[in-house]
């Protein structure tokens, strides 16, 4: 392509950035835009698809009919975002199994808070609360991402997840309000995601290498910090109405910023998850690498249905 020709499409891409309108798959778009959008989508499907693996590790013990069909609607749900996010990303030029092996490999991220353990059953009240939360804060303005296959694909996602942090809340708030053993579950397991969950929005504003590129771009519509600090906002006045403290000596409301003050984040164990020494790293993909391949006489056998209704209906045209 010749440089002026390639400088012209430029011009118009940014334009088109700047008039809000989508790019679609088969626009032109930069290199490194077509790449980062890879990263964040494969990203983003690959934290749905991990994020399958702690709650449905409570399924069979949940404590009631009520409960266990509630949380596996909800795990359902995660599988599909993931589906959805995966789609979009194959309009990139990547293809399914390209981003399944980085995935098992290692060589692709996934949302770090789901390297963590759930331990009690308040663990899936304080996921859908707090971290189905952050998600909803997170995802709310991809709607509008300047790639159109993933804003499209948000809109479903983020109604969905609305379901998710309610349902979380509701299981938070009837251990709140039970007995002494089951407020002190629910106080330990905002004790343990409370931090966890400010880490999900990622490095600070001064520290992320891509938030700059991302604003610009539209790909992200807020920066990091100011997402954390909106989840602040909203969570600690619901944390109030379940009587449960969160776990921040520092935490105060700021009458001239109209905001919560909180303490200092432990980045050191954000980045040791994140490379892979979380609590429960090798657990979560040996999982998945260990699903992926007992279910390979599945995946065949769709392929050989599909490859047969297609046959029959080739003949029936001839």
């Amino acid at each position: 392509m010749k440089t002026e020709n390639l400088k012209d499409r430029a011009i118009l891409f940014e334009q088109k950035i700047a008039r809000d309108e989508k790019i679609e798959p088969k626009d032109w778009m930069p290199e490194k835009y077509r790449k980062t959008h890879i990263r964040q989508i494969s990203q983003h499907a690959h934290s749905e698809i991990v994020g399958m693996l702690p709650e449905g590790n409570w399924i069979t013990r949940a404590p009631s009919m009520r409960r266990k069909v509630a949380l596996l609607a909800k795990v359902q749900d995660e599988a599909g975002h993931g589906l959805y996010l995966y789609s979009a990303c194959e309009t990139l030029g990547v293809t399914r199994e390209e981003l399944y092996a980085q995935l098992h490999e290692g060589t692709a991220k996934y949302s770090s808070i789901f390297n963590y353990p759930t331990l009690t059953w308040a663990d899936i009240g304080a996921i859908g609360w707090l971290v189905d939360g952050a998600a909803i804060i997170n995802q709310v303005p991809l709607c509008t991402t300047s790639y159109g296959p993933y804003a499209r694909a948000m809109v479903r996602v983020c109604k969905e997840e609305s379901f998710h942090q309610r349902q979380g809340y509701e299981i938070m708030t009837i251990l709140a309000n039970g007995t002494k053993v089951q407020k002190e579950m629910a106080q330990d397991a905002l004790n343990r995601w409370w931090w966890p969950s400010l880490m999900m929005f990622g490095p600070t504003d001064a520290e992320s290498v891509h938030t700059a590129q991302s604003m610009q771009w539209k790909l992200k519509r807020k920066t990091n910090d100011a997402l954390r600090q909106q989840f602040v906002d909203q969570t600690v006045p619901q944390a109030d109405i379940l009587d449960l403290q969160i776990p921040d000596p520092a935490l105060k409301w700021n009458p001239e910023r109209k905001q919560y003050d909180f303490g200092p984040i432990d980045w050191e164990e954000f980045w040791q998850v994140v490379k892979g020494h979380g609590p429960c790293n090798q657990e979560r993909i040996t999982a998945r690498v260990k699903a992926w391949e007992e279910g390979e006489w599945v995946r065949d056998a769709a392929v050989a249905y599909a490859d047969k209704q297609s046959d029959a209906t080739l003949q029936k045209a001839i």
